[in-house]
Formats: structure tokens, C-alpha cells, sequence
């Protein structure tokens, strides 16, 4: 009978395991469903909370574009989106950046300017599908700003944070009316890889040696994460969004601007190419596409961002390889922000011919402009302008610096070792004035930035921060070093296609005989140097 009881437990035991097991795993299972419903249910919540609250409050943020024509990591954006749906974007084409400079070229010539069209384009076609869209005005941001915020009865204004006093002055005004009517402005800093606020000293405090500030910022600094775009805007306005102008297009551009272009160029040279491993051993060649990242052209303009830059080099360095060609894009960045720091620290320092180094004999005209009043050619300036328009059009006679000259010219772009060596042949060689060497590359480069260009001419005018003043750039050593067979030459002089290459970087030097032979007449076919290049020999 015990053992009849036995059994019977047994078995009651075993239903109630099994019976407990089933109850817990409906109970587990109704868990899961609740809680998957809760969370529908509080996203949903929160969405229609968001939702009611903008529509409730009418909150508007005129979110003002200038350089930083992008929808990934972008501060201002997504901290709009934070509080309102209703985020209205805008761009304004100042006409001050096309004007004429007093050197008599445009301020913005026309590859610059294609390339800053095509990247506003671009803004335009990615905010359309994050269901946003772009206003565009033409005229000048202190007048239009306060105006369109009235107009669409905007709550506050977003922008990016400028450090230059062209930009410092419109933004003065730009707050000061706003302030008038009741609104507030926000500055956003988000132009650097390093924030700002995270820097290890006070800007004031900041190094003047690039290496000092490198190893601090890198021993006792983070670099902020990127910001998410939004998925939640939504464009309402009625007004009139404008056609973004045109210009005739340029079939022998080869960079466009925009953000998905600038994007495309990272995942080509990083992962399709597999370039980055190399890029320290090619970056200072000249001639091609791919010795360097060319990121500098849609940094610029803000079509990428520094950060998301950086977050595709530790990718690159956990999935391919880490080494020194990584680790230098990253140097190369922080290069970048020290310029931008740099003009922080010291003001309209840079615009002035002693830069750095010690106090103007003169007031500094506003801005960037350069002390001359009246188009040099007729300002007194002798020989001195003919000269320098022979450097500007890759006149010189010199091939390396003709040839990097003429590519300026065509492309909007030059290598780093082509700007060092071009700058101090102006400098160094010709006693001209940096800050019109500085105002070409402004009106040429595509990749202009005005604290990295302001920045390394300095530098190579020995009023920056560079603890060797007296640098020089023995140009024949340069062009024998980087271009020892002279391909870079040949592709940009033509003229000099036949010169054998131990002569190319002296053709200044061939006697009449040897000009026939190598098919270059001196001062016919190809220029007589402006200067006496057996110094180069004998240095």
C-alpha cells in the first residue's frame, strides 16, 4: 500500500511540475506581450506628446546653415528636433563672399563656388528625405535672419558658432535684432573633432606649438560620440523656398560637393580602396586622386563631419589594420581644430602681416580684407603686382611651382607639398606679401578654410606657429625629392612633355641647342624664370 501511495505522489508531483511549468511559461510569454505593448503603446505616447506639444505651443526653430551643409552628426539639428518637430532650415548666399577682391580676382572664384552650390543642393535633396526641407535667400544674413524668423513667427534661431570677425559681426547683429523682437539665438560649436569645452585649457591658454597642444589634448581629452539624425521633422511653411542658383556647369570638375559625395569619397578610399593603411606613405605625393583622403574639400563646407570621420577610423582599425597611416588622418584632424583654435586665440592677429609674432604698425581693415585701396597694378606697387600675377597663373618659369599653380587653376586643389613649396616661393623667394598668396588660395581652393589657410601661410611666412622662422623651401631639392622623374610636371606642363627628366626641374637653364632638341623655346613656349635658379643648385 506504500508503495501504491508512493506512486501515486509520484505522479502528482510530476502533474504539478509539469502544470507549473506551462503556468510559468503562458506567464512568461504574457510578460513578453505586455511588455512589448507597454513599450508600443509608451512610444507611441511619446510621439503624440511631441507631437501636441509643438502643435500646442506653436514652437518653431529656425535652424540658419552656414558651413556645415550636412544632416549626420549635426549638433544644432538634432537638439532642434530634441524640442520641436517644426525645425525650418535655411541658407543665405551672402553676396559679400563674391565680390571682387581689392587683388582684382573674384573672392570666391567660380570651382569654389560651384562646388558650395552643388553642396547646398545636396543639403536640400537630404533634408527632403528626413521630410524636411531647405529654405534659400540671397542678401545678407544680419537683414534676412530676423526677418524670416518674424515672418514664420519662429521661437528661437540654431546656428553654428564662428570665430572670425566677419562672421562675429554678422552674428552680433544677427542677436542683437533678434533680441529687439523677443527671440533668442544658439550657437552650436560643431566644426571641430575636439569639442571646444573638452579641451584640457582654456583657449586663452592655448600652446603656441602645435605639439604641445597635441599632447595634452590627447592625454587628457575625449572625443564626443556622433549626434543621430532625426527621423520626427515635419515642413509645413508656405513661403517660398527659392531655386538654389546655377552656374554653368564645369565638365572638368573633378570633385562635387555635397554630403553624399563626401560620404561616397570615405567609403571609397577606406573600404573599397583599402587606402588608409598607406596613407602616410602617399600623402605627400602630388600627382592622382587617391596619395591623400582629399576629405579636406567637404570638410570645408561641413559635408562631413570630423567626428564621423573619426568613428570610421577606429571601425577601419578594428576590422582591417591599425598603424601609423591611421593613427596620422587622425593627426591630420587635429591639426584642423588647432588652426581653428589658433584664430580663436588670436584674433584678427592673422589677417595681419606680422601675424603672430608681434603688434600691426596699422590697424588691420575689417576682416580679411588686405591694406590695399585701389587694385594694386595701380597703387604704386611697381614691378611688384606683375610679379605676383606671374605666380598666380603658373607663369614663373620655375616648373614645380608653375605646374602646382596651373592644377590650382583646373582643379580647385593642390597637394600639401605643392601649397608649402608654392607659399614659400611667394614668401621666401619673392618678397611678396603672404596675405596675397593667402587671398588667391581663399578665391581658388575649394577646400578653403579660412582658419586652416590663414593658418598655414603663416606658418610658412614665419609669423605662426612654427618654432623655425627661417624655414625655407629649397625648391629644386623639393621637386628632385617629390617629383624625381618629373611626371607631376609633364601632366600640368605639357610644353615640357621632350625635356629628359634630369633637366626638367632646370629647364631654365637649357642652352639654345638643347631647347631645340627638347622642342621648348625659353620665353616663347614656356617662360624664362623670374628667378635665379642656380642659388638652388649651389644650396
Amino acid at each position: 500500500m506504500q508503495k501504491t501511495l508512493r506512486t501515486r505522489l509520484s505522479v502528482v508531483q510530476e502533474t504539478l511540475r509539469t502544470a507549473l511549468s506551462v503556468v510559468q511559461e503562458i506567464l512568461r510569454t504574457a510578460l513578453s506581450v505586455v511588455q512589448e505593448t507597454l513599450r508600443t503603446r509608451l512610444s507611441v505616447v511619446q510621439e503624440t506628446l511631441r507631437t501636441r506639444l509643438s502643435v500646442a505651443t506653436n514652437m518653431k526653430i529656425l535652424l540658419w546653415y552656414r558651413n556645415d551643409l550636412r544632416i549626420h552628426d549635426h549638433e544644432a539639428l538634432f537638439k532642434a528636433s530634441e524640442k520641436t518637430s517644426e525645425v525650418i532650415p535655411v541658407y543665405i548666399f551672402d553676396p559679400r563672399i563674391f565680390q571682387e577682391h581689392h587683388l582684382g580676382f573674384a573672392k570666391t572664384g567660380e570651382l569654389r563656388r560651384q562646388f558650395l552650390i552643388e553642396s547646398v543642393q545636396n543639403l536640400r535633396e537630404n533634408l527632403q528625405k528626413i521630410n524636411s526641407n531647405l529654405i534659400v535667400r540671397m542678401g545678407f544674413p544680419e537683414d534676412i535672419i530676423p526677418a524670416l524668423a518674424k515672418e514664420i513667427q519662429a521661437d528661437e534661431v540654431y546656428t553654428s558658432e564662428e570665430i572670425t570677425q566677419e562672421e562675429i559681426d554678422v552674428d552680433s547683429v544677427v542677436e542683437a535684432q533678434l533680441k529687439a523682437d523677443g527671440r533668442k539665438i544658439k550657437f552650436f560649436w560643431q566644426s571641430t573633432l575636439y569639442h571646444i569645452d573638452d579641451l584640457p585649457m582654456d583657449v586663452e591658454n592655448l600652446p603656441d606649438i602645435f605639439t604641445q597642444f597635441r599632447n595634452k589634448v590627447e592625454r587628457n581629452a575625449k572625443i564626443r560620440p556622433v549626434f543621430k539624425t532625426p527621423t520626427n521633422l515635419i515642413f509645413k511653411e508656405t513661403i517660398g523656398l527659392v531655386e538654389i542658383p546655377s552656374l554653368p556647369q564645369n565638365t572638368n570638375t573633378i570633385f562635387k560637393g555635397g554630403e553624399d559625395e563626401g560620404i561616397n569619397r570615405l567609403n571609397d578610399y577606406f573600404w573599397e580602396k583599402d587606402l588608409l593603411k598607406v596613407y602616410k606613405e602617399t600623402r605627400n605625393e602630388m600627382l592622382g586622386l587617391d596619395y591623400s583622403s582629399k576629405f579636406s574639400l567637404w570638410l570645408a563646407n561641413g559635408c562631413i563631419s570630423p567626428r564621423y570621420i573619426y568613428e570610421e577610423i577606429k571601425k577601419y582599425e578594428a576590422e582591417r589594420t591599425q598603424n601609423e597611416s591611421t593613427y596620422w588622418l587622425i593627426f591630420e584632424l587635429l591639426w584642423r581644430d588647432y588652426f581653428r583654435f589658433v584664430a580663436m586665440k588670436f584674433g584678427n592677429k592673422i589677417f595681419y602681416k606680422s601675424g603672430l609674432k608681434g603688434n600691426p604698425t596699422q590697424p588691420s581693415p575689417k576682416g580679411r580684407a588686405i591694406d590695399i585701396k585701389s587694385p594694386p597694378s595701380r597703387g604704386g606697387l611697381g614691378g611688384v603686382f606683375p610679379i605676383f600675377e606671374k605666380w598666380r597663373l603658373g607663369e614663373t618659369g620655375v616648373p614645380l611651382i608653375d605646374a602646382n599653380m596651373k592644377e590650382l587653376l583646373a582643379t580647385g586643389f593642390m597637394s600639401n607639398r605643392g601649397r608649402q613649396n608654392v607659399a614659400s616661393f611667394l614668401v621666401k623667394d619673392l618678397q611678396i606679401d603672404w596675405r596675397w598668396g593667402a587671398a588667391w588660395f581663399e578665391s581658388q581652393l575649394i577646400d578653403y578654410d579660412v582658419c586652416s589657410n590663414w593658418g598655414n601661410w603663416l606658418y610658412v611666412a614665419g609669423v605662426g606657429n612654427d618654432p623655425r622662422e627661417n624655414r625655407y623651401f629649397n625648391i629644386l631639392k623639393q621637386a628632385t625629392n617629390y617629383d624625381g622623374k618629373g611626371e607631376y610636371v609633364k601632366y600640368w606642363l605639357p610644353e615640357l612633355s621632350e625635356v629628359p627628366n634630369e633637366k626638367i626641374h632646370l629647364v631654365g637653364l637649357l642652352s639654345n641647342e638643347e631647347q631645340k632638341k627638347f622642342g621648348v623655346r625659353l620665353g616663347v613656349d614656356y617662360p624664362n624664370p623670374i628667378v635665379d635658379v642656380k642659388k638652388w643648385i649651389k644650396g
